[in-house]
């Protein structure tokens, strides 16, 4: 594991650009919206079971689960993103943002895992209880976490964890994993703010490589992911989370940040997520597909540059 730069302060981490959450949105900010807010109309995504053609020799493969939660199988290694399968969005059971759809493929139905990563330690990518459920069905199974979550995840009986701070890398079975910087924040209660880190996960396979964005706004991280580590050949970014702007924008993109991420990264195929699964912000819940659709039809772009799969749809991730 090789370190290198990364930004904080005494004891909370900061972006890239010198700026935290709370520098940029205040409690009353946050109070506004959540009592002035309109949920959208609750209505559920269109899901795919094409994963079940699946097998234990299938290879290159890329399954969207729902949120963040993507089955990839890379380079030889088997890997679960953000894993979160319960039914809340939420520290309890009986309160929160509640499921819009089952979860594509169940815990019990998923292949081995090799490795799980986790991008920030928000109750929407970190689900500690699916990541005991998942270290209960693979004892062997890696979790790569950001800085300041592994004690987390050892406090509730996981073994084999390791964090990292941005350009930190780990090579596994012939793919390297670097944690990369973007612009987001964390906090799982009300002491902890930016007490621990948040970024996005790189994936150099050989033959080819795989980019998940976690969850972020708008910055220049890509472009310098783009100038340390190449250009990714798959990517999977976030495209939900965005209204209203006034509060969502500093650290959740809306659809064509999304595209010009893709450009930004140089990657030729990405594809959605952090959308369609749980009501966490305003926008109608089909509006994020609907807008990259517009924005790829108005760059001129093609449809596979920038696809919003079903959940359970099988993804090939193989080099034309």
């Amino acid at each position: 594991m090789v370190a290198s730069n990364f930004i904080m302060s005494e004891e909370t981490f900061s972006n890239t650009n010198h700026t935290s959450f709370d520098s940029e949105r205040s409690l009353k900010e946050f109070l506004r919206w959540r009592f002035t807010r309109k949920e959208p109309e609750v209505v559920q995504i269109e899901t795919s079971d094409q994963w079940k053609q699946l097998g234990e020799e299938s290879k290159n493969y890329a399954v969207w689960i729902g949120h963040s939660t993507y089955l990839l199988n890379a380079g030889g290694l088997t890997i679960l993103t953000d894993p979160v399968f319960s039914k809340r969005s939420s520290p309890f059971s009986w309160a929160g943002p509640k499921r819009l759809i089952a979860p594509a493929i169940s815990l019990e139905e998923l292949p081995r895992i090799d490795v799980v990563t986790v991008s920030h330690n928000h109750y929407d990518h970190l689900d500690i209880v699916s990541l005991k459920a998942l270290y209960k069905l693979n004892p062997n199974a890696l979790f790569l976490v950001a800085k300041g979550d592994k004690d987390l995840l050892i406090k509730s009986g996981i073994k084999n964890v390791e964090e990292f701070l941005w350009w930190e890398d780990l090579e596994v079975k012939n793919t390297v994993f670097t944690f990369t910087p973007v612009q987001h924040w964390s906090a799982r209660g009300l002491k902890d703010r930016n007490k621990s880190l948040w970024g996005g996960w790189f994936m150099q396979s050989l033959g080819y490589s795989t980019y998940h964005a976690g969850d972020t706004g708008y910055s220049a991280d890509f472009k310098e992911t783009r100038t340390r580590l190449g250009s990714p050949d798959f990517a999977m970014i976030p495209i939900g989370g965005y209204n209203p702007r006034w509060f969502m924008s500093y650290h959740h993109v809306k659809p064509s940040e999304s595209i010009q991420i893709a450009k930004d990264l140089g990657v030729s195929k990405s594809f959605g997520m952090h959308w369609g699964t749980f009501i966490l912000t305003d926008e109608d819940i089909l509006e994020p597909a609907q807008l990259i659709d517009q924005e790829l039809k108005r760059l001129s772009l093609p449809e596979d540059f920038f696809r919003t799969p079903k959940p359970g749809e099988l993804l090939s991730l193989t080099l034309n």
